[in-house]
C-alpha cells in the first residue's frame, strides 16, 4: 500500500460529533449496499446482472444477511424499481436516494440516515457496493470480527495496489461519512483515519463490474473453473 496523505491523529475519532449513547447498540453491526448508479458504463443496470444464478445485488444482500448484518439497508437510485424486484422476501429496508446523480456522498448519507432512524441504531456498519461478485458472508464476518477484536474505528479491505470496500466503521465515523460531497466515497475516510485503521486482504475485491467486458470476462473465469477438474482430496 502507497504511502498515504494526512491522517487523523490518535484521539480524533472521540472528538467527531457523535449522536447520544442511549441512540446507539454497540454490539449491533448494520450494512449499507449502495445500489444507486446508473450504470452507464455498463450500458444495462448492473444490479440486476446475472452471475451464479443470482443478480449481483441480491448476492450483496444475501452476504450481509448471511453475516448477521442488522439492519441492511439498500440504498437505490437510477434503476430503483428493477434493484427493488431483487429484494423480494428479504429482510432489508430500501431507501431511494432521490440526489443519485449528484454522486456517491448522496447514497453513503441516504444510507447513514437509514441507519439512525432505527430504534437502536448500530454501533457499526459495513458498507458495501454490488458490483463486488467476490464480497461474502465470510469477508464481511472478518472485518467484523476484526473490529469487535481490534475496537479499531475503520476495518477494510486490501486489494491490487489499495484499499477500499467492503469497509466496516464504527458510528463514531457516522458524521465524518455524512461530510463527503459529490463523488467522494467512503475510501476519503479511510484514507484520512489510515493510521487507526485495521486491513484485511480481500484479493478479489479487485474484480468489479464496470463495463460489459468485465462483466463478460467474470462470466468466462467462472466457465473456466467450473469446467477444471477438482484434484482428488487425499486421504
Amino acid at each position: 500500500m502507497s504511502a498515504q496523505p494526512k491522517t487523523a491523529s490518535a484521539g480524533v475519532v472521540n472528538e467527531l460529533m457523535q449522536p447520544s449513547v442511549e441512540a446507539f447498540d454497540a454490539a449491533r453491526v448494520g450494512a449499507v449496499i449502495l445500489a444507486a448508479g446508473s450504470s452507464s458504463r455498463m450500458g444495462s443496470p448492473k444490479q440486476i446482472l446475472q452471475f451464479q444464478g443470482e443478480s449481483l445485488l441480491r448476492h450483496a444482500v444475501l452476504a450481509a444477511l448471511g453475516a448477521g448484518c442488522d439492519p441492511v439497508v439498500v440504498v437505490t437510485g437510477a434503476n430503483a424499481e428493477l434493484s427493488r424486484r431483487e429484494l423480494n422476501g428479504l429482510a432489508v429496508r430500501e431507501r431511494v436516494n432521490t440526489l443519485w446523480e449528484t454522486g456517491m456522498a448522496s447514497s453513503i448519507r441516504t444510507g447513514i440516515e437509514a441507519l439512525a432512524g432505527v430504534d437502536l441504531a448500530p454501533g457499526a456498519a459495513v458498507f458495501l457496493v454490488c458490483d463486488q461478485p467476490h464480497v461474502t458472508a465470510e469477508i464481511l464476518c472478518g472485518l467484523i470480527g476484526a473490529h469487535r477484536a481490534t475496537g479499531r474505528p475503520v476495518v477494510a479491505s486490501t486489494y491490487g495496489e489499495g484499499f477500499g470496500v467492503p469497509a466496516l466503521f464504527s458510528s463514531a465515523l457516522f458524521p465524518e461519512l455524512m461530510r463527503l460531497e459529490g463523488e467522494m466515497g467512503a475510501k476519503q475516510v479511510i484514507k484520512k483515519y489510515a493510521s487507526q485503521a485495521h486491513f484485511l486482504p480481500f484479493p478479489e475485491g479487485e474484480v468489479d463490474m464496470d463495463t460489459p467486458h468485465d462483466f463478460s470476462r467474470l462470466l468466462e473465469k467462472d466457465v473456466e473453473k467450473q469446467a477444471s477438474p477438482t484434484k482428488p482430496v487425499a486421504s
